[in-house]
Order: C-alpha cells, then sequence, then structure tokens
C-alpha cells in the first residue's frame, strides 16, 4: 500500500506540472492547398479525460498575408480533431504566438487579427480528451483555401497538464443526477449493451449529491448511441431500456413519469437553448396532443461528466404514451386489422414510399414511411398492405378534385385538428426538419374512430432559429413551402400542406384554432415565462454543461449567426425570433368564414364532458359524428328518434383522452325529421345533440 502511494506521490509531480510539446519547422503555407505538419509525444499518460490529465491548450505561430484563408485543425492520434481557426481574421496578417485555451472569454471568431493573444478555438480543445492515447504523433492540418496569398508555418506547441480542457468539477446538481457505468465496454451504436445505471433525486428544490445513494433507480440497463446528424458531436445521446436481473425489460417509473422500459437521454448540443426540444413538446400536450415527457438532468458516465440532458420518454405505444389498441400478430382480419398503427417520415429503411411525388422537387424525391408499431419486422403483410392502403386513400383523396368534400374527401380518413395543430407547432417554430423528418402519424380500431391522426411531435432541436440552411432561420415565409426553397435536399415535404392550406374548411379551422391559442398557450408572454421558468431551473447546469462543452461563440452544426456568446444572450435572442415570427404569423394566417360559436348541444353538461358536433346538419344520406374525449372512459354512441327510441347502435369502447370521428352511412334510409345523437360514458358524462335529416 506504500508503494502505491508513494507511485502516485511521483506520478503527481511528474505530471502535475504543464508538459509542453513544440515544433519549429518554419516550413512553407503552400498556396490554395492542404498541408499536415507532424510533432511526436511521449512519456505521458496514456489517457487524455475530463479529469485529472489531457491536452489543455494549443499554440500556434504562423506569418501569413490573410488569415481568413486558412484553417488550422489539431488532430491527436486517435485521429480525434478540433479546428483551432476557421477562416478568421478577414484580410489581417499573421497568428503571433497565439495561443488557444477552451476557458477563454474570446473565441476566435470574435478575434481580431492580427491574433497575438489568448483565445477559444474555433472548435473545443475538449473534443480531444476522450480518453484515447496522447503518445503518439500528432498533426497540425493546414488548408489554404485561396490563392495568391503564401505564407510560412514557424511553430507550433500543445500542452499537457492535470487542468484538462473541459474538466468540470461536479460534485452536486440542482437537477437529477444520472450515473452510468459500462465497466471496461464503449457504448456503441445501433446495439444495446447491458450496464448499470443510477439516479439521484432528493425532490424539487433540494440538493442532490454524487455521493448519495441511487434513490430514484439503482439498477440493470441496457444502452446504445442513437441519433443521425448528432453522432458526430461529442455529447452523444443515448437510448436505453431498463431491465430485470436477467435481462428481461422492466418496466419503472423513473423522475415520476409513467412506468415504461424504453427512454432516451437526449443530448441538447447543437441546441445551445437546451430547451427547444422541451417546450415544443410542453405547447404540444398544452394542446391537448401526448408529447414526450422529460426531465433535465446531469449525466455521468463511467465517472467522467457529460453535460446537461433530457431524461425522456421515447415515443411508443403505451396506455401512457401513444395511446392506441395493440396490434397482435393474429389481428388480420376484421375490425382487428384496423388498429393500431404508427408510422412515420424520415430517413429509416421505407415500408413503403408515397406513389405523388411532392411538389417543386427536382430530382423525383419520393416520401417514404416506415412502420414504427408495428416495427418492420413484427408487422404482417395482411397488416402493412393495411395501413399502407389507408395512407394511400387518404393522399388520393387530398390529391383528387373532390378534395374539399367532408364526406367524400381527405377528411374521411384523417382527423383534421390533428393536422391543423401539427401544422401551427411546425409554422411557429419554423422547424427546418418539420413535415418531411421525425413526423409521425398513428391510427387507432375503427371502433375507436379509425382516423390517422398526424403527431406526435418529435425532434425541433434546429426549430426556433436554430437552422443557417434552407431559410429555416428567417421569421418570415412557411416552413411547409421547404421543397420551392430546397427543391434538390433529398427529404422533401409531402404534396398533403400546400393542398390542404386550399381547403376552405382547414383554413378556417386553422385560423380559428390559431385565434384561440394566440390568447392562451400562444400568448407571448406565456411562451416566454416558459422559457424564463427552464431558464432558472437549468441556470447552475448550464454553466458546467457549456464548461464541458466549450461551444458558446462558436459555430456548432447548423447554428446561424450571430453566435451567442453566453447562455442569456441565446435566450434573448431566442425569445426575439419568437416574437417577431408570432408578429409574422398573425399578419399572414390563412383564414377563411367565421370561427363558430364551440357549443354542447343540449347535453347534461359536466365537469370534463365530451363535445360532439355532426355534420353535414341538416343531413340527407351520410353524415360524420365528431367528438373530442377530455376525460378517458368507455363510450357509448347512439342515435335516438325524437320520441328516445334507439335507432342504431353507432360505437361502444374505451376511448382515451383524444378527437374521434363516426360515420352514420345509412341516413339515406330514415324518414325525414329530428333525431339525437347521444354519447355517454361509465362514469356518467352524457352530451346529446340534435341531427336533422331532410
Amino acid at each position: 500500500m506504500r508503494r502505491f502511494i508513494f507511485l502516485l506521490f511521483v506520478l503527481s509531480i511528474c505530471f502535475g506540472k504543464a508538459q509542453t510539446f513544440s515544433s519549429n519547422p518554419l516550413l512553407p503555407i503552400p498556396d490554395n492547398t492542404t498541408t499536415t505538419y507532424t510533432l511526436n509525444v511521449t512519456g505521458l499518460p496514456t489517457s487524455m479525460n475530463l479529469l485529472g490529465f489531457g491536452l489543455e491548450s494549443a499554440m500556434i505561430n504562423i506569418t501569413h498575408q490573410r488569415d481568413q484563408d486558412l484553417v488550422v485543425t489539431l488532430q491527436s492520434p486517435s485521429g480525434k480533431t478540433a479546428k483551432l481557426t476557421n477562416g478568421n481574421g478577414g484580410t489581417g496578417l499573421n497568428f503571433t504566438n497565439t495561443q488557444f485555451f477552451d476557458t477563454i472569454p474570446t473565441n476566435i471568431n470574435a478575434g481580431v487579427a492580427p491574433f497575438n493573444n489568448s483565445y477559444a478555438p474555433y472548435e473545443a480543445l475538449s473534443n480531444i480528451n476522450n480518453s484515447t492515447n496522447p503518445n503518439g504523433v500528432w498533426k497540425l492540418t493546414i488548408k489554404d483555401q485561396a490563392a495568391t496569398k503564401t505564407g510560412t508555418l514557424n511553430s507550433w506547441s500543445i500542452t499537457f497538464s492535470s487542468k484538462p480542457a473541459g474538466k468540470v468539477s461536479f460534485m452536486s446538481s440542482d437537477l437529477p443526477i444520472v450515473v452510468v457505468n459500462t465497466g471496461t465496454q464503449n457504448i456503441p451504436s445501433g446495439t444495446k449493451i447491458t450496464a448499470q445505471m443510477g439516479v439521484i433525486y432528493n425532490g424539487p428544490g433540494a440538493t442532490n449529491y454524487v455521493t448519495n445513494p441511487y434513490n430514484n433507480y439503482n439498477g440493470n440497463i441496457g444502452i446504445e448511441i442513437r441519433g443521425q446528424s448528432s453522432l458526430s458531436f461529442p455529447q452523444k445521446q443515448y437510448g436505453l431500456e431498463t431491465r430485470d436481473g436477467i435481462g428481461n425489460n422492466l418496466d419503472v417509473s423513473i423522475l415520476g413519469m409513467p412506468p415504461e422500459n424504453d427512454w432516451i437521454l437526449y443530448a441538447p448540443y447543437d441546441d445551445k437553448s437546451l430547451m427547444r426540444n422541451v417546450i415544443t413538446y410542453d405547447l404540444s400536450r398544452k394542446m391537448g396532443r401526448w408529447a414526450s415527457r422529460g426531465k433535465f438532468c446531469e449525466l455521468v458516465i463511467n465517472g467522467v461528466y457529460q453535460g446537461v440532458y433530457v431524461f425522456q420518454e421515447k415515443i411508443k405505444r403505451d396506455t401512457a404514451r401513444v395511446d392506441i389498441s395493440k396490434l397482435n400478430p393474429a389481428d388480420t382480419i376484421g375490425t382487428e386489422i384496423t388498429g393500431g398503427y404508427i408510422i412515420n417520415i424520415d430517413k429509416d429503411p421505407a415500408s413503403w414510399y408515397s406513389s405523388i411525388l411532392p411538389n417543386n422537387s427536382t430530382n423525383n424525391q419520393k416520401v417514404r414511411f416506415t412502420c414504427q408499431y408495428p416495427d418492420t419486422i413484427a408487422i404482417m403483410k395482411k397488416q402493412r398492405k393495411y395501413i399502407k392502403d389507408c395512407v394511400d386513400s387518404f393522399e388520393v383523396a387530398l390529391n383528387g378534385a373532390n378534395f374539399q368534400d367532408p364526406l367524400t374527401g381527405y377528411a374521411k380518413y384523417v382527423s383534421v385538428n390533428s393536422f391543423v395543430d401539427y401544422f401551427i407547432i411546425n409554422e411557429l417554430s419554423r422547424n427546418v426538419d418539420g413535415y418531411r423528418l421525425s413526423t409521425y402519424l398513428y391510427k387507432e380500431k375503427i371502433t375507436k374512430g379509425g382516423q390517422l391522426k398526424i403527431g406526435p411531435v418529435w425532434d425541433y432541436n434546429l426549430a426556433y432559429k436554430n437552422a443557417n440552411y434552407c431559410s429555416g432561420s428567417l421569421t418570415s415565409g412557411w416552413s411547409y413551402k421547404f421543397n420551392s426553397v430546397c427543391s434538390n435536399d433529398p427529404w422533401q415535404v409531402p404534396f398533403w400542406w400546400d393542398k390542404l392550406v386550399q381547403d376552405s374548411t382547414f383554413k378556417n379551422k386553422l385560423y380559428c384554432r390559431y385565434t384561440e391559442l394566440r390568447n392562451t398557450y400562444l400568448d407571448t408572454t406565456q411562451l416566454f415565462q416558459v422559457i424564463d421558468s427552464i431558464h432558472n431551473l437549468v441556470n447552475q447546469a448550464q454553466v458546467r454543461h457549456f464548461k464541458r462543452y466549450a461551444i458558446l461563440g462558436t459555430y456548432v452544426w447548423p447554428n446561424p449567426t450571430p453566435y451567442a456568446k453566453t447562455y442569456a444572450e441565446e435566450l434573448s435572442a431566442m425569445k426575439s425570433w419568437i416574437a417577431t415570427r408570432l408578429a409574422w404569423m398573425d399578419a399572414n394566417m390563412y383564414s377563411y368564414g367565421t370561427c363558430p360559436v364551440v357549443t354542447t348541444g343540449i347535453s347534461k353538461l359536466v365537469k370534463n364532458s365530451p363535445s360532439i358536433s355532426v355534420y353535414p346538419n341538416p343531413v340527407q344520406s351520410r353524415a360524420v359524428i365528431q367528438l373530442k374525449i377530455t376525460s378517458p372512459d368507455v363510450y357509448r354512441i347512439e342515435l335516438f328518434d325524437i320520441n328516445g327510441k334507439l335507432i342504431k347502435f353507432v360505437a361502444t369502447d374505451y376511448l382515451p383522452a383524444d378527437e374521434y370521428a363516426f360515420y352514420l352511412d345509412d341516413m339515406g334510409s330514415l324518414n325525414s325529421g329530428m333525431y339525437l345523437v347521444r354519447v355517454s360514458s361509465e362514469k356518467g358524462y352524457t352530451v346529446t345533440t340534435k341531427l336533422i335529416k331532410n
């Protein structure tokens, strides 16, 4: 034991002080080309990390006639890179002993040539401190991007110390603390490994310490890296399953969310507000639509602080998530095959493609649909054909000449109100991925309405002015017109939205719903209060997060300019953008007709009663009963004559809180006169409305 302590003492003497490795090549920087310079590092510990030892800083000394021509990148022996400067400095001259520390307030983006001070690099040096070996050949790559101006690399150096870039002292948090231990395993992408997870949460307002016992969850998990564009980010996203001792899925409640086994650790790396997804999901729930619930937390993996995350629900069929009927492999005929289903439009391998091309696309890009529940492996051929036929029927009707007919047009197949709400959220946020990626739809059985509904909302990290391409940062213009802005992009918006805004009913519903929301949840003051409340919640943790990832004031794909230098600046800029965006929508919102006064007919009114409407009214042959359920229950829907005689039993089933449509297809056989549509529940809610038969 004494020998071990003595060895630690010797190592602390050897590596406690900074060690600098230098190269003085005095080599030319060739014009309009890329050149790599090398430096050999030996004798260091075998792991650079964020805890006790790693790369602390870098220095370059370059003579050049135009600094903006240069992109200078540092690369470790493992291949991990960090750009020191990326076309910065304009027409200024030289980098004179320019030092780069992650902790310097002024980023090289904000510096002015000649660069002869210390700056934060264009990309964080902490990216390199990822537990890889520093010993070996380091590379400095200099790309000269333009002709006519030349220069010389005079010298460069890198410094290692016990104060590595990105080092964060993390002992406590006012957010929940999630701790993952994988042993010696690396977490792969696409395949889950078995690991241990503990969650520390001492309740609202309490401080959580990393030394506290795991009091919210303590057990096995399966964990993998998830995501697409985010795979290249230093802060990874994770998908995980809670498991029992023998590896089976285990439904548990974590951080107050309903019990389940599928969870996501969402990493808001390119969203410097940390909250774009959170505020969007919150808004969707306020609008009456299910959206993923989540809790901010701070994550530690194998003893290394990983920053601020959102521990959240995965989109999944479940009574507490997307509450649709379970579809078994044997459910291939009758009413059983009609639901439930979840599909999406994304980059996943296609279950089928739309037969109708997107508007304005230039390369015949096709919209792809993928079965998510049942997934592409579990779904039966007849079930896949059924849900494809449902989507095809909707698209054909919407693309047809009679698309506005409320009985034979597109409204026969989809919940129009769900499309209205989805449109409002995507347009408010001007989500550059909206409509064309991360777009979900779900369908219930016909005994529960059976229409396609769009949602849940998902993936808004590039919304609210956080994309520098395809007009994603503008406050003006409709987001659904993406195809006319970026017609060459491989992922195009379906033709649906161009056609929907031609429908007078859709425009009327859209205008009335938007007007209603602007007086409630879309009121600018209310939105800002949500942002402020989240700011207060994460304000302590964001300091550690942005020390771990020194990206404030820098470009992270695909942030638009200007880059906020502080967290408060980021939120202020987002608020200003939202206010301006809402003003544009106020002035340009589609409208048609007047907004109806909402009634529930002649009814026994109690709190949480369902709302009901029937159209057309008067009716000749076919009518639609529209229900909005706010209190989940078993409901019975019936048609009576004016004397109270039962004429037709329509449906009975357990209905979660949602919107539903039921069809009366044989009204033509009834005598003219007044009828009553009654909706009643086991809990005693009853609503009745009149229906006139011509």
